[in-house]
Parts: C-alpha cells; sequence; structure tokens
C-alpha cells in the first residue's frame, strides 16, 4: 500500500519543544521537523543550526511557510492561545503543550476556531501513550478492579523545592504557571481517561515557597501560582462494572522534597491495582503496576509486550511523545478527531478553573455532565 508522505511538522518553542518535540517529530515515521520557531531571533538561530533547520523569530513568515502543514505549540502557557488562534487561521493542523489555554473560554474559542477551519488538533496529553498507563486502562475497562470504590492518586514531586530556583512565568498564576498547569493538567486528564469525568470537586491549594530570586539579580520576585493542590473529586465512571460515582482525593505538589513521585491507587470490590513512579528524575521511566484479587496480596502484574515501545531514550518523554505525535499525524491525513485533542484539553481546563474557583469560595463546585 502507498504510504502517505510524513506531515511537516513545525515546532514553536525550545525548551520542551527542542528537547523532546524535536527527537520525537524525527523518530516518528509519519512526520518529519521542517522548521523553527521562537521570538528571539539568536535562541532560534542557535536551535536551527545545531538541527539543521530552518529558523525563524517571524510567526507569520512561519506559517507563509508551504513546507509547514502543522505546527506544535510548545510555549508557556500564557503564549499558546494567540499562536495557536493564528496557526488555526492560516489553517495549519496543531500539537498542544498542555494547558492548552489559561483559561477554559480560551480553550473552548480554539476548540470552535479548529471545527470551523477543518483542522485538526492534538493536545500532548503523554501519558495516554505510556505503556504501563495503557495496560491500567484495559484492565478498568475489563472489569478487573469490579465495582470502585476509591481512587488515590499521589503526585509528590520536587522539582521546584529550591527555593533558590529562579522566579519566572512558573511563579505566575497570570500567566500559566503553578503545580494545576504542569501537574493538574495531566492528572485531570487522566482521570477522565482512565475512570471517567469529574462531576464534583473542591480544592485546597497553597504556596509553599513565596517568593524567588529574580533572574536579573534584582531582588526577590512573589509567587503566587499554588505549588501544592489538595482535590476531593467525584468522578463518574466509565467502564462497566461501576453502579455509582467513584470517590477519589488527588495530592499535587511540586515542592515535595523526597517526595514519592507518581502513585495512582484505585480499590474496588474485586479488587485493587495500583500504578506508581518514585523516579524523581523522569516522568516516564520507572513505572511499574502492581494488584491484588481475592484479598491476595499486591503482586508486580507482567507488562503487556503489545503495548511496548519499539525504542526508548535516556529521556523517557520522547517515546511515548512521539508515539502520540504518530497518532495526529495519522488524523490528520484520514481527517477524523484526535483524541486527545481539543475537547480533552477543554475538560482539563475546565476543572483546573474549577479548583481555583473552589479554593477562593472554600465551596465545592459542580461540572456539568
Amino acid at each position: 500500500m502507498h504510504q502517505p508522505r510524513p506531515l511537516g511538522v513545525a515546532v514553536a518553542g525550545l525548551g520542551f519543544g527542542e528537547k523532546v518535540h524535536l527527537p520525537a517529530l524525527r523518530a516518528c515515521a509519519a512526520t518529519e521537523p521542517v522548521a523553527l520557531w521562537h521570538p528571539r531571533r539568536e535562541r532560534v538561530e542557535q536551535a536551527a543550526a545545531a538541527a539543521a533547520l530552518p529558523g525563524t523569530d517571524d510567526f507569520q513568515a512561519l506559517l507563509h511557510d508551504p513546507a509547514v502543514e502543522a505546527v506544535v505549540i510548545a510555549t508557556p502557557p500564557a503564549a499558546r492561545f494567540s499562536l495557536a488562534q493564528q496557526a488555526l487561521q492560516a489553517g495549519k493542523h496543531l500539537l498542544l503543550e498542555k494547558p492548552v489555554a489559561l483559561s477554559a473560554h480560551e480553550a473552548a474559542e480554539l476548540e470552535r476556531l479548529a471545527l470551523a477551519q477543518g483542522c485538526i488538533c492534538a493536545v500532548n496529553f503523554e501519558y495516554r501513550a505510556v505503556p504501563a498507563f495503557q495496560q491500567l486502562s484495559l484492565m478498568l475497562q475489563q472489569g478487573w478492579v469490579g465495582d470502585p470504590w476509591l481512587l488515590r492518586f499521589d503526585w509528590l514531586m520536587g522539582s521546584r523545592a529550591n527555593p533558590e530556583r529562579a522566579w519566572n512565568w512558573y511563579s505566575q498564576r497570570q500567566e500559566g504557571g503553578g503545580v494545576l498547569g504542569a501537574l493538574g493538567s495531566h492528572a485531570f486528564d487522566m482521570l477522565a481517561w482512565l475512570v471517567g469525568p469529574v462531576r464534583q470537586l473542591q480544592a485546597q491549594l497553597a504556596v509553599a515557597i513565596e517568593e524567588r530570586p529574580r533572574p536579573n539579580g534584582q531582588g526577590m520576585g512573589a509567587v503566587d501560582a499554588a505549588d501544592t493542590a489538595f482535590l476531593q473529586l467525584e468522578l463518574e465512571p466509565h467502564w462497566d462494572g461501576a453502579r455509582h460515582c467513584l470517590p477519589a482525593q488527588v495530592a499535587l505538589a511540586s515542592t515535595a522534597r523526597q517526595g514519592r513521585g507518581c502513585w495512582l491507587e484505585i480499590y474496588g470490590s474485586a479488587g485493587t491495582l495500583v500504578l506508581g513512579s518514585a523516579n524523581q528524575k523522569d516522568y516516564v521511566h520507572g513505572f511499574s503496576l502492581q494488584g491484588s484479587r481475592q484479598g491476595e496480596p499486591l503482586a508486580p502484574l507482567p507488562p503487556d509486550p503489545s503495548l511496548s515501545f519499539q525504542r526508548s531514550w535516556e529521556d523517557g518523554r520522547i517515546a511515548p511523545v512521539s508515539r502520540l505525535q504518530g497518532w495526529w499525524a495519522e488524523a490528520v491525513r484520514q481527517r477524523r478527531p484526535m483524541v486527545p485533542g481539543l475537547l480533552e484539553g477543554l475538560a482539563a481546563q475546565q476543572a483546573m478553573d474549577a479548583c481555583l474557583v473552589s479554593h477562593e469560595s472554600q465551596r465545592s463546585v459542580s461540572l456539568a455532565g
């Protein structure tokens, strides 16, 4: 059979974009990186020379390049909405980093524009492409735990536990910084995918490190973006065997010194499943799945070889991102909706917005079904 030509993709943003998206695009047979963009000319020239690709600091010029069929937007959150709007108006397909915008209103506007323009948009919820998570999803769909009784999700990381780490956009709530955007966006998508949508939540947010040194040496900058979050949720399970909403407790932190990492526990009438990793350096490598049925002790479950990556990298993020990029390219070529896409990004953003409302009002918030 004739194989479609690779999707020509530009990368906008040269942090995660250069470290992860660029090698992932090159590893994916269905995609080809064709250009780079960054607002600082010297930065994009440096990256373009290293990657042997065209580079520009002019986003409109990038969008007018006929080789650019699609754009990965991997900038800090505050820039994503405007860049995504411009790309969609130019008829370019998108792969957005998460969170996709700064509010549910912006995320909904991007979804409306993508539909109007006929563009296929993906969101980089890459845990959907990690084998251990895929295996957990299949087991839940098959009713492995029976009627779900309780979910507990601890994601306790120490990446920002050093108070000397510089103040930047991550420290600012209005710039999309903080643990809700960094971990919460992933967490809400994981739960929606693995279990079902959030129907009710109550949130308590806190800032552990209230100021950080400004990178220019001009004193300290105030931090107002939460670096810890405690959430009580009600989830509506979408798999067979679930008879009622599932109560869930979620703890997120980016300032947990020697934090336990990422651990998801699901308890039900027929069994227990625990997925977790204590690896603080790589949020993909190190995950293992354990299970228990009929009151037996928890025991490791063998990985499903059909879900494994064909290749891995020292940076564990590259393999799942490349897998997700392949799904996106296939959706573009087949002109069908992408999952995870903007609808999933919108759902996560609605939950994050509800967390802010709940914290400020000290009340539980309902999300529409």
